[in-house]
């Protein structure tokens, strides 16, 4: 996937003698958390919405200079790196600067968070798996083999909690059929986080065929 092309440059950046004023105008036509402040083709920082609030819209953005958040990501920086700097940063817009740090547009939330629906692990067909297991005890190259040895496809794994010593993993698997995968994980020491209802489900469904089977041999 080639995340540049998401590059937009469809909201022109602030620079540091606009008026606050003008911000404020731009802000309310938008939907975005912060605006990118550029001067020379150099990103200065980000105003936020949120800031600019208490700010006098007589003044200069110069002016809060101070307020103004640092954070962008290069045009080379892969996409799960860039999600990762919109959450961190609690935004929607993220500035992208080229090998020299010059500035390039912006990428916003909604396109990289589409990129996702590209990959495997929401495109393919599969069961989703949550298993748990202490922080010192698991490694992916483990998962990996329990569900490779059980005839299953891994189309994706991520860890989706930490808490205490416990780290939570969730997986996408193909190819398969959970049952044998979910005992093999529980033989191996994991815990099932999501599974039980299914293997309630199947339990049900085994039982229910042993009575049917019972009754019609009366």
């Amino acid at each position: 996937m080639n995340l540049q092309t998401y590059i937009t440059n469809d909201v022109l950046p602030l620079m540091p003698n606009h008026p606050v004023k003008m911000a404020v105008e731009m802000f309310a036509g938008l939907t975005l958390s912060h605006l990118p402040v550029v001067e020379n083709n150099f990103l200065m920082g980000n105003l936020s919405e949120e800031d600019i609030q208490t700010f006098d819209p007589a003044k200069k953005i110069t002016d809060y200079s101070y307020s103004l958040d640092a954070f962008f990501v290069r045009n080379s920086t892969n996409w799960l790196d860039v999600l990762e700097a919109f959450a961190q940063n609690n935004a929607n817009m993220m500035p992208v600067l080229d090998e020299h740090s010059r500035y390039l547009g912006y990428y916003e939330l909604m396109d990289v968070v589409s990129l996702f629906k590209e990959t495997p692990f929401i495109g393919e067909a599969g069961g989703i798996l949550m298993v748990e297991k202490p922080h010192t005890e698991y490694s992916f190259s483990e998962i990996s083999q329990i569900v490779e040895s059980n005839n299953g496809k891994l189309l994706g794994a991520f860890i989706s909690e930490m808490r205490d010593d416990v780290t939570q993993i969730t997986l996408k698997i193909g190819n398969a059929g959970l049952a044998s995968i979910i005992q093999t994980f529980r033989r191996y020491g994991y815990n099932i986080v999501s599974g039980h209802e299914d293997d309630a489900y199947l339990q049900d469904l085994k039982e229910r065929s042993q009575y049917l089977r019972k009754f019609l041999n009366i």
